[in-house]
């Protein structure tokens, strides 16, 4: 992954995440990110992945930096995995919101087509945070039209053998899940490439 000498005809999918893809303390090749390249290696070559997720980052730190993904690697589809440093922060979600708008609307004007991947925060932060903040991803997906994973971590959250001790980050043992809730949104796009019109 990375800035690898590109084919004329390979195309690319932009990941632009966190820890949870930038697979924080554990071997990058057992990440999920790494895991959906070696698959798509194998069922669709004409794709290459780029992982540009940084453990730490926030909706700020993506809109720092994607314009410069963005004209660099010039992705078909980025899968956009953010927000969950935001909302451990408490930050205002509004804001949060915000930012994931204009994240979607850079990539739309570079005719990327965005596969947003929904999260979710522990229930100690209140279900007058928790519930909006998982609520945000849906509405986002459906004002902006984007692709929607609606909880990347689903089945994988909450299970002790498939997390860290921190509980909030998945081992090697929990990508696979990870992988599994992204491909069936992801495999769609793949089939069917949306024409981005906005």
């Amino acid at each position: 992954m990375g800035a690898e000498t590109v084919e004329l005809d390979q195309r690319t999918i932009l990941v632009l995440g966190d820890s949870i893809s930038a697979a924080y303390r554990i071997d990058t090749e057992s990440g999920w990110v790494s895991l959906l390249e070696r698959k798509l290696n194998t069922e669709r070559s004409e794709w290459r992945v780029v992982n540009a997720s940084v453990s730490g980052h926030t909706t700020l730190d993506g809109l720092n930096r994607i314009d410069a993904l963005l004209d660099e690697f010039k992705p078909q589809i980025m899968i956009l995995e953010l927000g969950a440093n935001d909302g451990l922060r408490g930050y205002e979600l509004d804001a949060v919101s915000a930012n994931l708008a204009e994240l979607i609307d850079r990539a739309h004007s570079h005719g990327a087509f965005v596969i947003l991947a929904g999260m979710q925060l522990p229930p100690n932060y209140g279900p007058k945070y928790t519930d909006p903040f998982r609520a945000m991803y849906e509405d986002l997906s459906k004002t902006k039209n984007t692709g929607l994973i609606p909880f990347l971590m689903d089945g994988v959250a909450g299970v002790e053998e498939l997390m860290q001790d921190d509980g909030l980050h998945p081992k090697a043992e929990g990508q696979p899940g990870l992988l599994a809730n992204v491909w069936p949104v992801l495999s769609k796009q793949l089939q069917e490439p949306s024409e981005i019109s906005d």
